[in-house]
């Protein structure tokens, strides 16, 4: 099987040897659950089932980022307390995603849980001076890591206006360089805060990340995966620190699915021109639903298109007739719809896989005999695609 690393820029094959640790970057939870996150979230849960049906043991870990400045504002504005902000939106979000049958990841672990583990990467990285602490608040010092901007690829200038437009604060006095990123903020009134030998506060984002993936799944990560919009900032960071801290590769491959356009802008919190989940499954199957989203290829942007999702759910209609119940063995699946198979194989292309499944659901030429064994095959290849039938 070949993915594509957004790291060396082409398809690799993934080495199926060993135990497989996927983290995928989760909610920050205060406007749970439009497209744009069901999109990224279905491509791992189809990765997740293909790589354990071709008998491989995965451990899936996706967090909650259950402290940040959105959450603090959005719980302010509501009148409520962040907390029961985050337990609200974080039921919501996964009452979504089991709407739309996707696996539960193996473990859910939440920032404000792993603030010791953060402590101790953030203790090391200054005792190796590539962080310092200037009143109650620590900085990853960019410029003595030679190696930062080794995954997106982009210059100083671009990265600082790309770090300026999603919250950094390059006037921020304590800084020695404006795009030196925070690990540990010191503490503000009204706001919850962390004891550390800096004094109270909370960590910054990115250490958040590095301190759940490599606690749950060791220095060095088979595969990390999230949105594209967080190769850079995010992914950079969490690169640099935990890459300083272990002395070892933090991930084998990286993982990065497309933007979700609406009225073609990508589809936000800020913009206001999110499709929820929730509103969608009240007219559409799950089936309908999962086909639609997963007819993109996980690596391409997208625009939502409501017409397109009318004819999925003809597709669905056309998959769920011919389905019928399976005892099928898995050698057996693969041996009677190889191009399935090769299709996910090929840096899991998943609309191909489809059309695959729906052509031969549609195939008025089946030998004799053989109408029973379609129905199962198409039984088996859904589940991979986390259809129920």
């Amino acid at each position: 099987m070949k993915l594509y690393n957004s790291y060396s820029e082409k398809k690799e094959t993934l080495d199926l040897s060993h135990p497989i640790g996927l983290y995928v970057c989760g909610i920050t939870p205060y406007d749970t659950t439009h497209l744009g996150h069901a999109f990224t979230f279905l491509v791992y849960d189809v990765l997740v089932r293909y790589l354990r049906f071709l008998g491989n043991k995965v451990t899936y870990v996706q967090n909650v980022t259950d402290i940040d400045d959105d959450i603090l504002i959005k719980a302010k504005s509501l009148g409520t307390t962040w907390q029961a902000l985050i337990q609200a939106e974080t039921k919501k979000h996964f009452k979504n995603m089991a709407g739309l049958n996707a696996l539960a990841p193996d473990i859910i672990p939440y920032a404000t849980g792993h603030i010791k583990e953060m402590i101790s990467i953030i203790k090391v990285l200054i005792a190796r001076g590539l962080a310092y602490e200037k009143n109650g608040s620590v900085y990853f010092k960019i410029r003595s890591d030679k190696n930062f901007g080794k995954l997106s690829k982009l210059g100083y200038r671009a990265m600082l206006q790309i770090a300026n437009d999603r919250g950094n604060f390059p006037l921020d006095p304590n800084k020695r360089d404006p795009l030196d990123f925070v690990l540990w903020q010191k503490h503000k009134d009204g706001e919850p805060s962390w004891d550390s030998p800096w004094g109270r506060g909370r960590p910054g984002w990115h250490v958040e990340c590095s301190a759940m993936a490599m606690k749950y799944l060791g220095p060095t990560i088979t595969i990390h995966g999230g949105g594209e919009d967080l190769i850079f900032p995010h992914h950079e960071a969490e690169i640099a620190q935990s890459e300083n801290y272990t002395k070892q590769k933090f991930v084998k491959i990286w993982m990065h699915t497309g933007m979700v356009y609406c009225d073609q802008k990508k589809m936000s919190k800020s913009l206001g021109n999110m499709v929820f989940v929730c509103d969608l499954l009240k007219i559409y199957s799950a089936n309908t639903l999962r086909l639609y989203l997963l007819s993109h290829h996980w690596r391409q942007s997208w625009n939502y298109n409501e017409k397109k999702l009318e004819e999925s759910q003809k597709t669905a209609k056309i998959l769920e007739k011919s389905a019928t119940k399976s005892s099928m063995d898995d050698r057996e699946v693969q041996k009677n719809l190889p191009v399935f198979f090769t299709a996910l194989d090929d840096d899991l292309n998943i609309p191909q896989a489809i059309e695959v499944l729906v052509s031969f659901a549609k195939s008025k030429n089946l030998p004799a005999g053989r109408q029973g064994q379609a129905g199962e095959l198409i039984t088996k290849c859904g589940q991979i695609l986390g259809l129920k039938f």
